[in-house]
């Protein structure tokens, strides 16, 4: 089991989250709505939770492969559903970019295996009727 405490934080939209190890993350929501935009949009957590799932897979999938990571990022691109409520994400594309001693087959390898096998969050957003496009740059 996994507990999370949310606090709300100021007088309009900010929340606090913080788990069992003292790590927090704030969300908040936009100015237009009344928020004050100092932290992330509850949404955009799906998506850096998503890159976070995903680049621990594929950190310990290249590891073993004995591959030479200097530098390691993602550029998340995603778009909701227009007109709808709940507006879930409807298609997202990532872009990992690699830099190091590292095959780039083997780099796509643990890419497909994370995203289509072993991530989490990748499954539960597909699962919502998502689409996720990837591709590999390696530097």
């Amino acid at each position: 089991m996994t507990t999370i405490a949310i606090k709300r934080v100021d007088d309009a939209y900010a929340f606090e989250g913080t788990d069992a190890n003292g790590h927090t993350i704030r969300t908040d929501g936009a100015v237009e709505i009344g928020g004050h935009n100092s932290g992330f949009r509850p949404m955009q957590t799906l998506l850096m939770g998503l890159g976070g799932c995903s680049g621990v897979d594929i950190v310990s999938i290249l590891k073993k492969q004995r591959q030479e990571i200097e530098d390691f990022s993602m550029k998340i691109d995603a778009e909701r559903e227009h007109g709808k409520e709940p507006a879930l994400w409807k298609h997202i594309h990532i872009q990992f970019i690699f830099k190091g001693n590292i095959e780039v087959e083997k780099a796509k390898k643990a890419c497909a295996l994370s995203i289509d096998k072993y991530c989490s969050v990748a499954a539960t957003l597909r699962a919502a009727g998502c689409t996720i496009e990837w591709d590999v740059t390696v530097q």
